[in-house]
Order: C-alpha cells, then structure tokens, then sequence
C-alpha cells in the first residue's frame, strides 16, 4: 500500500510548467533499477517487489491470467485445427476482458466520476463533437479502434500462437520439467514487452510510418482508458509482434496469455489519466502513468516506459522536473531548426 501522496501537487511549485497539470506525482520519475550504472541488489529486490507482491497491475494480471487459463484455455490438442469454435472462444474472453478493464475503469472514472478530479492529471473533458476523431467523438472513436482492431489482432496473435505450439512449429515448454525457469519467464515478460515497445514506438513515429498508422493513436492529446489500445491495424500488427518471441524461446500457453493479457489490458490501465485508485486518502492501485500522459501531450519524449532505460540512454527521456522540462524545449527547437 502507498502513502498518500494527495497533497504532493499542492506541495509543487507553480512553474509554467507545473500549471499545465492539475495533479503531478512526486517527481523525478525513476526508472526501474535493473539496468544503472552502478547496480543495487536491495533497490532491485524492493522494485520487483513493488511491482509485483503488493495489489498492482501485474499480481491481478497474475490472478486472471491464471483464472483463463483454467477455466477458459482450450487444451493444445483442440487448438491443432483452424476451427472457428475454439478462435471464437479466444476471441470473446478477450473482448470480455478488454470491456470489463476499459469499460470499468471508464466507468469508475468518467461516467461515475467517482474519484472527481483527485490524482487526475488533466482535468480536460474527453472529446466531443470533433472532426479528427472517428464518429466525431473521442469515446467512441477509442472504442472502435480498440474493439474492431485491437482485440481482433490480440486474438490472431494467440490463435497464431496456440496453432504453432499445437503443431510442432512453436517450443513448448512444461511446468514440471521446468518450474524454475516457467517462473522466470513470467518475470521477463514485462522487461522482453518493454524493450520491443521502445523500438516499435520510436519506429511509428518515423513520418511516413506516423501519418498512415500513429498519427491515429495520437489524436488522443488527453487520455481515457479506451484510448491505451485505440491504434491503427498496421500499429496493432507491430505492437503485438512482441508475442513473436515464443517461436523462438520455449514457453507455454500460460506464458502466451500473461503476455497478450499484459500488452492488451495495461494499454487501459496506463492510459487510465488518473495516478491512482483512491481509497479513503490512501493511494491503493498504481494505474495511470505520467510519463506517458507527457507523451501524449508532448510527443517528442518517454517513446518507451520505465522497465528498461531506452529513453535515458536516447536523451528523451522527460522525467517531470522544470528542468528536464527545459531541456525537452531546447531539444524540441533543435530538432524544429532541423526539420
């Protein structure tokens, strides 16, 4: 459980900067201490165990993960066959799953207004009735383009997957032949979808690649938890490809659906525009993340998030402060006198 970190915006001074916020968390924002300069074991252990051991996003992913592969996993031997009974199977646990966290957390947030504006980042109300989004509204243009495309591709994805490891074509590893290393590959896959979102993410930001696909992610200035996973098909296709891993590195249908499960649903939570699920006064679910909402408003900077340091290492990473702020300006005129 985290303190209450409530009061820490009040707290901030009210730079230009810091005014384009209603809420802004403790800053700066670190990444993940796997891969400094100088190493330390207990911040490794006390991160890990942050991200995974206390109510997160990643120990309920744990839980359903482990919910639809019990109940709701059809054996391998099912899966040898392109059958629409099985695929359709996949695919409406998916949509179920992407309603239920998008729908949910747009509910709590939005329509309920539950919390108000408290840990909000920005207090700016979601689209309506404007041109460049599908349908002429933010809301329903998220919903489109995360329904129709993004739970499509999610599916073809484990379809693809399932199909492989059933035929031969895919490695399948056991549990009781390798109980130390099944665990550890849980353990890699947030690191393994970070490093292949980075270099993905800075790719679609490429011009050509940004106007036919990205450019429809980024009409979201502001976020929802229906805009994480609202992208074009051709993004959709490169987002995902992340899973394409497990053709060459053993795994089993468990791993599959941690990985598809985390790519698809912590697109919502991390767009979610608020800092956290309140309680009382006390922050007791970690969902939306600043970084990220500064790249939506930005653009030029935090292309990857914060497992793996790509972006400190590329110079654009915007760690919240007034001057990494500045230094993301002077940055911004280079590349503009550039261009």
């Amino acid at each position: 459980m985290a303190k209450d970190d409530h009061a820490s915006a009040e707290q901030q001074p009210q730079s230009a900067f810091s005014r384009m916020w209603h809420y802004r968390p403790d800053v700066p924002i670190k990444t993940a201490p796997y891969f400094t300069t100088r190493p330390s074991l207990s911040q490794m252990i006390a991160w890990t165990y942050r991200q995974w051991l206390f109510v997160t996003e990643r120990s309920i992913l744990l839980i359903i993960t482990t919910v639809s592969f019990l109940f709701f996993q059809p054996e391998l031997a099912v899966m040898t066959e392109l059958e629409w009974g099985w695929i359709l199977g996949l695919y409406g646990r998916n949509l179920i799953l992407m309603c239920a966290v998008a729908g949910g957390l747009h509910f709590y947030f939005y329509k309920k207004n539950a919390q108000a504006d408290m840990l909000r980042y920005d207090t700016r109300t979601l689209a309506d009735k404007q041109a460049q989004f599908t349908f002429g509204n933010q809301l329903h243009d998220n919903m489109f383009w995360t329904l129709a495309s993004g739970v499509s591709f999610w599916t073809a994805y484990e379809v693809l997957l399932f199909w492989a490891m059933a035929n031969g074509f895919a490695p399948v590893m056991v549990f009781a032949e390798s109980k130390a290393l099944f665990i550890l590959m849980i353990f890699l896959t947030p690191l393994w979808i970070s490093f292949h979102f980075y270099w993905v993410h800075r790719a679609l930001h490429w011009g050509p690649l940004y106007r036919i696909s990205h450019a429809l992610h980024h009409r979201n200035t502001n976020v929802g938890p229906w805009s994480g996973l609202s992208m074009h098909p051709i993004e959709h296709l490169l987002f995902f490809s992340s899973i394409l891993i497990h053709f060459v590195v053993p795994s089993s249908p468990f791993h599959i659906l941690f990985h598809m499960q985390h790519q698809s649903l912590t697109a919502a939570t991390s767009h979610t525009g608020y800092q956290a699920v309140l309680v009382g006064d006390k922050s007791y679910l970690a969902l939306g993340t600043f970084h990220h909402q500064m790249h939506h408003r930005y653009f030029d900077c935090n292309y990857g998030n914060l497992e793996m340091p790509w972006d400190k290492w590329f110079g654009s990473f915007h760690d919240g402060t007034e001057d990494s702020h500045e230094a993301f300006k002077m940055r911004k005129r280079k590349m503009m006198a550039k261009s």
